[in-house]
């Protein structure tokens, strides 16, 4: 089995494990009321829309996503979010050295020997989910169940569909389709965005996301035999009924769209595989973005 394959694997332990740190660390997450900027890049950015849209539809406080390039450091928050795997990109540090003094800041990392520690005001441990593959599967969302945990949420029904997740089959359409858009309304669009990204990275496929009532205004002009739509969340829509006219096959779950992010991660590394591509190595991705400076 490749590193991601075990890495997507752990996800129902992780997440449990992070519901407990993030209980104890509960001062150091945001509190309600107040007004929240939530960054990352790439895999962390998306998880920082998921969070962001679920604490402002609970209405704990008006809450920002940016990728960490594109923060408006003319504003001001009452708290900045950080996610970051490896605590080394060069953005997120660029960020926090910036805002220093200004509003404070936690990061939520695996990097705990790294830059990141000195950067931000706070730090909520998860190098109990750090990974060995460049591709981040079980480090994303666990730091998305340590923020659910911090709204109020419960750990055990997301490990619980995780698992039923991890068990259940792939079937083949899903691994022969030519090309994948995912859907997603509210939270579950940043999902179905880290959806898209996984498959592209690991099988170097094409794959799209949108949120759900965009699809109907120009997307589905793709769709057709041997292409598939993926929504997380219920169609309450009426979406499958017009991606049948299509001739591409629609997949919509039950579960929590966090939990059947899983089947999608575990469809990258099996596509990758089946490929011939090295799912934990993916073509001209590394780790962690570090950038050169003028004069560095």
């Amino acid at each position: 089995m490749s590193f991601t394959g075990e890495e997507i694997a752990r996800q129902p332990q992780t997440w449990l494990k992070a519901a407990s740190v993030a209980a104890e660390a509960a001062d150091l997450l945001p509190r309600p009321g107040e007004r929240v900027a939530v960054v990352g890049c790439g895999t962390s950015w998306f998880m920082a829309e998921a969070y962001a849209a679920l604490r402002e539809r609970r209405g704990l406080g008006e809450t920002d996503h940016f990728a960490a390039s594109e923060f408006p450091h003319e504003r001001t928050y009452d708290r900045l979010v950080a996610i970051s795997r490896s605590g080394t990109t060069t953005e997120i540090l660029d960020l926090l050295e910036r805002r220093r003094g200004r509003f404070p800041a936690v990061a939520l990392t695996a990097g705990t020997s790294t830059p990141i520690v000195d950067a931000a005001d706070d730090v909520l441990d998860l190098s109990f989910a750090d990974e060995r593959s460049v591709v981040q599967t079980v480090f994303a969302t666990t730091a998305l169940t340590a923020l659910r945990v911090g709204l109020g949420e419960a750990a055990e029904p997301l490990a619980q569909a995780a698992r039923t997740a991890l068990d259940a089959p792939l079937p083949e359409e899903w691994l022969a389709a030519d090309q994948i858009t995912f859907l997603g309304r509210s939270w579950a669009h940043g999902i179905a965005r880290e959806a898209s990204l996984k498959m592209r990275e690991a099988t170097q496929s094409w794959t799209e996301a949108y949120p759900s009532l965009e699809y109907r205004h120009g997307p589905i002009a793709i769709a057709a035999p041997g292409r598939l739509v993926w929504h997380f969340g219920a169609d309450e829509d009426g979406l499958r009924a017009d991606v049948a006219a299509t001739g591409a096959y629609f997949v919509d779950h039950p579960e929590d769209p966090q939990a059947d992010l899983v089947r999608v991660q575990r469809l990258a590394e099996a596509g990758a595989v089946r490929r011939g591509l090295d799912p934990d190595r993916p073509r001209a991705l590394s780790r962690s973005v570090i950038l050169d400076r003028p004069g560095s």
